[in-house]
């Protein structure tokens, strides 16, 4: 008799208690619960996975922004929802172009909030350059620079891109939306979305006003921020889309449903019909160009 042995592991590293994962799961096994923080009674949010629901699906583990959450079959990871295409992939559009990176240069891996860049620089031997500024002018030119991000980890804010020289990054985030804070209803001084949102520079306290204020440049639309509020409709968060790779799923229309709204994911599905319709029409052209 053969097992089947799943494990379902969450890395608190790179677990920002978001709601993505909660929302997508079919079996409503995540659920996210507070913890008492301090003596002050303050809370925070925590993960739990009731492993009694869970199906070991793993869709959790594809639409973890922040790839916080692994599943493995048999010590592989191994997610049969993927190998059976009933649940796309999330798109992790980043492109680097190291020829332009400046040889002196580490802004973007200093920049990355998640820790996720890794630079180095690789004289003409093959060797790595410790100190780049003892070299002369034309050992600099033969440094090759190699840039590293680690993209399953990646949750796309594009901080890199904006840091960095002009034309070494580009990423395309992976999810779009819009996040509005109500100034009448957000307390003053209150910083529990700040603390919770894994971007420095997304959410930020106004000099004047002193409540919170969203840079949507960086945003990635996980929803830390929302379930950190304190105060019910002070944040509002609307993801319109998700970049994903192609699926015919039903499951995937219903957490998308769950993830964004009713009339996104039917936007999502009849766009998908009209792409359908179109592919039969010029196939049919291009058989009908055949028998001619």
């Amino acid at each position: 008799m053969h097992v089947k042995n799943y494990k379902l592991t969450l890395d608190k590293n790179f677990c920002v208690t978001c709601e993505i994962c909660s929302l997508a799961c079919p079996k409503e096994a995540i659920v996210i619960n507070n913890q008492l923080k301090d003596k002050e009674k303050n809370s925070k949010k925590i993960i739990d996975i009731d492993l009694e629901k869970c199906n070991f699906c793993g869709i959790c583990d594809i639409i973890c922004p922040y790839g916080a959450i692994k599943l493995t079959k048999n010590g592989k990871n191994s997610i049969s929802v993927l190998e059976k295409n009933s649940f796309p992939q999330l798109i992790r559009n980043i492109e680097v172009n190291s020829i332009s990176c400046p040889k002196d240069c580490i802004e973007c891996e200093n920049a990355c909030p998640l820790s996720l860049i890794s630079i180095s620089k690789i004289d003409y031997d093959g060797k790595v350059v410790k100190d780049i500024n003892n070299m002369s002018t034309s050992q600099k030119q033969r440094v090759k620079i190699e840039l590293i991000i680690k993209k399953e980890y990646c949750p796309t804010c594009r901080v890199c891109e904006f840091k960095c020289a002009p034309g070494v990054i580009k990423v395309k985030k992976n999810i779009e939306g819009k996040i509005l804070i109500n100034q009448e209803k957000c307390p003053k001084e209150c910083k529990e979305c700040v603390d919770a949102c894994p971007i420095p520079e997304a959410i930020f306290l106004s000099k004047d006003s002193k409540k919170a204020n969203v840079n949507e440049l960086y945003c990635v639309y996980c929803g830390a921020c929302k379930v950190a509020c304190p105060v019910e409709n002070a944040l509002l968060l609307k993801r319109t889309k998700i970049y994903h790779t192609p699926t015919h799923s039903g499951a995937w229309n219903k957490a998308l449903e769950r993830l964004t709204s009713q009339a996104n994911a039917v936007k999502e599905f009849k766009a998908k019909g009209s792409l359908k319709a179109k592919e039969m029409v010029s196939r049919k052209v291009d058989f009908d160009e055949v028998i001619r």
